[in-house]
């Protein structure tokens, strides 16, 4: 059975009591922080011992279960900034409206990230501001403020990666103070969260135990540090704060891959960093989304076939170069991670049954039953096999936010972009570890030519992380999210006899024409700054063009 975690105890009671002292301690309550009623917590009532201090840490974890909405914590959240960045899209079209020229300041999407990172920021500087007035041993202390400051540095790393320039807040302020901010610039708030993680990582463990997992680590801090810094091009630095992760010798790439995202796989030494869920107490709606209706989901995602054109075939070549690629046969030969990642027509099983999207049929996942809305394709990757487990109501399947798999392909790009010396001990204790799983045993890469190498990388990249949030990451620091974007994307195989085939529109392989986005280059790189922000504090300015 799954442990609780985050210090929430072992009762539904502790969760509830957590989300709302988090709400009572929210900066835009000023009356509660003014006044001790008495009849609820308060600042000045609360903050005296450890188990305080357990409580409101749990509560700064706390970033919302079942159908919350959107920041960059939970499940639907990061599957849907893979969608923007060109893997796919969904029902109601949000990743399109992020990136296909129609994106606006009053879009509420945007502002859904927007105040969810900054409402657990607020909570993260609560905590921070009374934490010193505990009395508590100063090891655990330490130990707590790492943590925190770690959550917070993510949160402003997020922010400043998608919209620029931001209020950098590190106290509690009062409503008018916090309607009154001014933007710090891009490379400021990068810069204060490199100071924060830094400082943070020294206060944490490299890992902790099972019954304690969930709790940000040193080995948290770095990675998220090894983003920053591969955002900022700082190769070499980057490629220290990996190999600091490297060295602690307690992560290691899991011979599984599927189960890395379910039950089963939720203690790897693999997971670094994860969004944690109970089911039946702290539940995650990821699955209802997930699902194809079929099995009574709302089949709300669809991959491009794009995506599904990037994975290799079985001997190591992609599908322009392979002998194994049957352009009648798309799927078959390919590596193992796509048929672990996305559900095919008449290929994938679950749960007993067959995923079909053939149209014309009157099976519920047919591509036509909302024309124009499928690709023809759903996402399989997430997807508990067994029902006790995970159902589309309630689902306690911990998201997975940085694997060991990352640590290892970030310090190869990082040492590959550096400079550094390229050898093949370097390719086997990196990339080819991650390839080489005994689930993928994918062939090892062993070209040192540095370009390449990098193509290899980035497609690595891709297909091992689909889904799980950091391509819309990537392709911003690579500066390829407008090129990304900008095309016709296709889905399922409909046809070997594309010149003749008149029942849906279909590219020259016979591939679902799909969906078309039109990037605007120069400006959707960042997001708007949400309109009801700037409504509220006049300081604030509005990124260029929106």
């Amino acid at each position: 059975m799954k442990n609780i975690k985050f210090c929430f105890g072992r009762s539904k009671t502790w969760l509830i009591i957590a989300a709302v002292i988090a709400c009572s301690f929210s900066s835009c309550q000023k009356n509660l922080l003014d006044k001790q009623p008495l009849s609820a917590l308060s600042d000045a009532s609360f903050w005296k011992s450890a188990s305080d201090a357990k409580l409101a840490l749990a509560g700064v974890y706390n970033s919302g279960a079942g159908y919350t909405g959107y920041n960059f914590w939970a499940g639907t959240s990061m599957v849907n900034l893979d969608l923007m960045a060109g893997d796919g899209s969904e029902k109601e079209s949000i990743p399109d409206h992020f990136t296909d020229g129609t994106l606006n300041a009053s879009y509420g999407f945007v502002g859904s990230y927007y105040s969810g990172a900054y409402n657990q920021i607020t909570k993260c500087n609560n905590f921070l501001d009374h934490i010193d007035g505990v009395t508590m041993d100063a090891t655990a202390k330490n130990v707590m403020i790492g943590e925190v400051r770690t959550i917070r540095a993510y949160n402003y790393f997020n922010l400043a990666l998608y919209f620029g320039n931001i209020p950098l807040i590190q106290h509690v302020q009062t409503v008018e103070q916090s309607n009154s901010n001014t933007q710090t610039n891009q490379a400021g708030v990068y810069a204060f969260c490199e100071t924060e993680l830094k400082a943070a990582a020294v206060l944490m463990p490299p890992s902790v135990s099972d019954s304690q997992q969930g709790h940000m680590t040193a080995a948290s801090a770095l990675a998220i540090l090894g983003r920053l810094q591969m955002a900022e091009k700082k190769w070499t630095d980057a490629a220290q704060s990996y190999q600091t992760i490297i060295n602690f010798g307690y992560y290691v790439i899991d011979p599984r891959y599927r189960e890395l995202f379910l039950n089963a796989g939720e203690l790897s030494h693999e997971v670094i960093m994860s969004m944690q869920y109970i089911q039946n107490t702290y539940s995650h709606s990821l699955l209802q989304y997930l699902t194809p209706e079929t099995w009574g989901g709302w089949h709300q995602y669809s991959p491009f076939n794009e995506l599904v054109q990037d994975y290799e075939c079985m001997d190591g070549s992609t599908i322009d170069k392979s002998p194994l690629y049957d352009k009648n046969n798309p799927y078959n030969n390919r590596d193992p991670r796509l048929d672990f990642t996305v559900m095919i027509n008449n290929r994938t099983k679950f749960r007993g049954a067959s995923y079909s999207s053939d149209p014309g049929t009157n099976k519920p996942d047919r591509l036509d039953e909302y024309p124009g809305v499928w690709s023809g394709y759903a996402i399989y990757k997430f997807l508990e096999d067994d029902p006790t487990l995970g159902n589309v109501s309630n689902d306690g399947n911990n998201f997975p936010i940085i694997r060991y798999a990352e640590v290892l392909l970030g310090y190869l790009e990082s040492q590959l972009e550096s400079g550094a010396p390229i050898t093949q001990s370097l390719l086997d204790q990196t990339i080819n570890k991650v390839r080489g799983r005994a689930a993928v045993k994918m062939p090892a890469v062993t070209t040192t030519d540095k370009d390449a190498l990098r193509t290899i990388i980035r497609r690595e990249r891709h297909i091992e992380f689909a889904f799980e949030g950091l391509r819309y990451y990537d392709c911003l620091r690579w500066g390829i999210i407008g090129s990304e974007n900008n095309r016709q994307f296709t889905g399922m195989k409909l046809t070997n006899s594309p010149s003749t085939y008149t029942q849906f529109p279909v590219d020259a392989n016979g591939f679902y024409l799909y969906k078309k986005r039109a990037f605007i280059i120069g400006k959707n790189e960042l997001w708007p700054i949400p309109q009801s922000e700037i409504q509220i504090n006049p300081n604030l300015k509005q990124n260029p063009g929106y």
